[in-house]
């Protein structure tokens, strides 16, 4: 193995072109607003993809250059997911499109939808009612990805990036998806960049979870960066966190830090580790939390619980706090603000519709500031 880059050694913004390169899926998202899909009559379009957003978390909201390396067909489906991501200041120029004349090139289909944009139905829950979402993945142009797809020496080398997150959805889209996610985590380590991952597991899309295991255990023994909780961390890794349901934050934490310890051993390459937490009482009402751990100096870090949060949207918490952490760690701020700011964003892209936030990092040291003094919330005029 060779070496892997640690939190402590991301590389200067001066020397590089991107701050964060983000490697996964990004879908047209569908919502029904108020009621079950079912019964949809009206619908709100945006976008968001488990990997993804996390660029668009640190372009929109931190400030930083990010760009994404996806895969679209090349028709208005794939042309409305660009321009929300260039409307939040993400570089799009590195999409690899599949055009529509079939003409037997590596990215090409046909104008019949044999080859697909993903697509998903994401209604929001209420109350008892959970959120539920329907996913239209099985042909998109992702999971087409092959090696070599990207050229990593000018991406990495050439032009230079500073962090890089993947995660566990895209590695298990497809087989291919699976060995486009490895030759970028060695290739990014070789050029000295940090490496993050989620490992995001998702039955719906790989319901066997050895071959889930099987593939993160490999990937995890070249990241900087692990974010996981507990169920992740069973589902993804088979690591299990001895702790009861409807436990506490504070009981599940003593837990959490037992794996994570299991964890850092087996793995000595991750720097550091860590996830949000969420308790929710019903689908409007959650407690969140969220811990770093440094294994470097085997310190554990944690931001104030936010008990009793009334939330609008679920989707895209965990993706918040990776970028939160990752800017956090690249404007060099140490880590007890890296975890504040990660559960600071994790909690107020909950707040707003879509996978990611639509507030600025003035609302982030805002949130910080009323999370650890246990105030309310007051009228900005």
């Amino acid at each position: 193995m060779g070496k892997v880059v640690k939190y402590n050694e991301i590389k200067s913004a001066e020397s590089c072109k991107y701050d964060g390169m983000s490697l996964g899926e990004v879908m047209l998202r569908i919502d029904p607003y108020d009621v079950p899909t079912a019964r949809a009559r009206q619908l709100r379009v945006s976008q968001g993809g488990g990997e993804t957003n996390v660029a668009c978390g640190l372009s929109y909201t931190f400030g930083l250059r990010s760009t994404v390396l996806t895969a679209l067909v090349d028709d208005n489906i794939g042309l409305n997911i660009r321009n929300q991501m260039r409307e939040v200041g993400v570089d799009t120029s590195n999409i690899i499109w599949f055009n529509t004349n079939n003409d037997g090139s590596a990215h090409s289909t046909d104008q019949k939808g044999g080859l697909t944009n993903g697509i998903n139905f994401t209604y929001n829950g209420k109350g008892v009612i959970p959120s539920d979402t329907v996913y239209y993945r099985a042909h998109s142009a992702i999971r087409e990805l092959k090696k070599n797809d990207f050229n990593w020496n000018k991406l990495f080398g050439e032009e230079g990036v500073r962090t890089f997150n993947t995660g566990g959805i895209f590695t298990l889209l497809s087989d291919s998806s699976a060995e486009v996610a490895m030759e970028a985590v060695l290739k990014a380590n070789e050029n000295g960049v940090l490496v993050a991952a989620d490992l995001n597991y998702r039955s719906k899309v790989q319901p066997d979870k050895s071959v889930a295991r099987a593939i993160n255990k490999n990937i995890v023994s070249y990241l900087g960066f692990l974010v996981g909780n507990d169920s992740d961390l069973s589902d993804a890794l088979g690591y299990e966190t001895e702790t009861k349901k409807g436990a506490t934050f504070e009981e599940w934490l003593e837990a959490y830090k037992v794996t994570v310890k299991k964890l850092s051993n087996d793995f000595p390459n991750l720097s550091l580790i860590g996830t949000q937490w969420r308790g929710a009482v019903n689908a409007d009402l959650i407690h969140w939390g969220a811990v770093l751990y440094d294994a470097i100096n085997d310190k554990f870090y944690v931001a104030p619980l936010r008990e009793n949060i009334p939330i609008a949207d679920r989707t895209g918490g965990g993706d918040s706090f990776t970028s939160g952490v990752l800017s956090a760690l690249m404007y060099g701020k140490g880590l007890q603000t890296a975890v504040e700011w990660g559960a600071a964003h994790g909690i107020l892209v909950q707040e707003t519709p879509g996978d990611f936030t639509m507030v600025t990092v003035k609302d982030i040291e805002r949130e910080v500031k009323r999370a650890k003094s246990g105030g309310g919330v007051k009228a900005i005029r």
